[in-house]
């Protein structure tokens, strides 16, 4: 139960928040610029087909279609492409994880990518994802306004706890003036279940 409410509050809440935004954006749009609100509209109806599409495969208790089809990758760099700065993501690994490990990367990616839009004032962002013989790191960065901290709100107090409970270790490095550098650690296992 507690892994459908973290999927749904960092998955398809975060995407319907973000979407509520954008329609109120545009919603102010109407009259001064038709086109450009027009154009959120049309970027608002493809936000709903996938909050839609990631609850159906939240109800199916699997991951996001793409995480599951074509790996961490391709799942992050989706999930990049919605930010609303831009993001350069990498990731360097030899293998897929298990695809629990995978699918807390790719929540954990997405709650900082979702910090990063919302609260930041970021100009740039970057995502690096690599393995060491034992551990799967995940780096994001930005150059925002920094001053995160684990005390204010509950999302980053959250994927520290939810980290902790797997044996992983989360790192929130956000002097005021910024950048913002979160380190995430999660155990290396295989798609075999073995660990590195």
């Amino acid at each position: 139960l507690r892994r459908i409410e973290r999927d749904l509050h960092d998955g398809a809440q975060a995407r319907l928040v973000n979407l509520a935004m954008g329609l109120g954006l545009a919603k102010e749009k109407v009259l001064e610029d038709p086109d450009a609100a027009a154009a959120m509209v049309e970027e608002a109806h493809g936000e709903v087909k996938l909050a839609l599409q990631e609850l159906r495969d939240l109800a199916r208790g699997i991951h996001p279609a793409v995480l599951t089809d074509r790996g961490l990758d391709a799942a992050l760099s989706s999930v990049a492409s919605r930010c609303t700065v831009p993001v350069k993501v990498t990731v360097d690994l030899p293998e897929r994880p298990a695809a629990a490990i995978e699918g807390i990367a790719y929540f954990t990616v997405s709650e900082l990518l979702q910090n990063v839009s919302k609260h930041s004032g970021a100009r740039s962002a970057s995502v690096d994802v690599w393995r060491t013989k034992t551990r799967l790191l995940i780096q994001v960065w930005d150059d925002g306004g920094g001053g995160a901290s684990l005390d204010g709100g509950t999302g980053m107090k959250g994927l520290a706890e939810r980290l902790d409970a797997v044996d992983g270790l989360f790192v929130l490095e956000s002097p005021a003036g910024g950048p913002t550098t979160v380190t995430a650690e999660l155990p290396w296992r295989d798609r075999s279940g073995a660990r590195g």
